[in-house]
């Protein structure tokens, strides 16, 4: 009694299918695409991108130029 056989995940499917027609599932499986899509196109959005010599959230600074100073 431990796995399902092949069998058994064909019946789910075709009930499946039965139930919610090939049409529908077409259209759950492109709206969930979508928004996958859009979640990861607006995290990139997010994250902010430090200037130069600025230091990120944890103090280390990102890139910067430095110059020696003589004294004459």
């Amino acid at each position: 009694m431990g796995g399902f056989s092949i069998w058994h995940w064909l019946i789910v499917l075709v009930i499946v299918l039965l139930i919610f027609g090939t049409k529908k599932l077409r259209n759950i499986g492109s709206d969930l695409g979508g928004a996958v899509k859009g979640f990861k196109e607006g995290m990139r959005e997010d994250a902010p991108t430090p200037k130069l010599g600025e230091s990120d959230d944890k103090g280390r600074t990102i890139d910067a130029e430095v110059k020696d100073k003589q004294h004459s």
